[in-house]
């Protein structure tokens, strides 16, 4: 039986630059380097995004270190990982980023379980300026609350 793991890298961009319609977890193909990397948490998703090259989901410009104990057989740092899906949700969501300004972002990198590496990805539209404002206000007056409650 495995503890549950506290790696959790996410996307902190993604939710401010993107409005998220849809999400799905997937399973990424990874050397034995990455995942110990990945489980030092020496791993980076700003300026991520997927793309499908034929009928196959790929992660690019994912940054994961290189590992410190690695020999001449260490990965390379931004390499483009294939994402684990199945055949119906890679064709919705092949059928769904055909449509004007959607695409898809990684939100958030965590090992299940069992142990593997799992990547929460989301169906995204860009925001507006003015929707980013929003976001920002909404933040500040959650923080305004907090204080509030903390102070009595």
């Amino acid at each position: 039986m495995r503890l549950k793991s506290d790696i959790n890298i996410k996307n902190k961009r993604a939710t401010f630059d993107y409005l998220v319609l849809d999400t799905f977890t997937a399973g990424i193909v990874l050397y034995g380097t990455e995942i110990k990397s990945i489980r030092e948490s020496k791993a980076s998703l700003a300026d991520t995004y997927c793309q499908f090259v034929g009928n196959e989901l790929f992660v690019k410009q994912m940054h994961i270190a290189e590992y410190r104990f690695g020999s001449y057989a260490n990965h390379e740092a931004k390499r483009d990982r294939k994402l684990l899906l199945t055949k119906r949700e890679l064709r919705k969501l092949h059928r769904l980023t055909l449509e004007s300004g959607r695409t898809i972002i990684p939100l958030r990198l965590f090992i299940n379980e069992q142990g593997y590496a799992k990547m929460d990805i989301g169906l995204c539209q860009g925001k507006h300026t003015y929707d980013k404002r929003e976001s920002l206000r909404r933040q500040e007056d959650k923080r305004e609350i907090a204080r509030l409650v903390k102070s009595r």
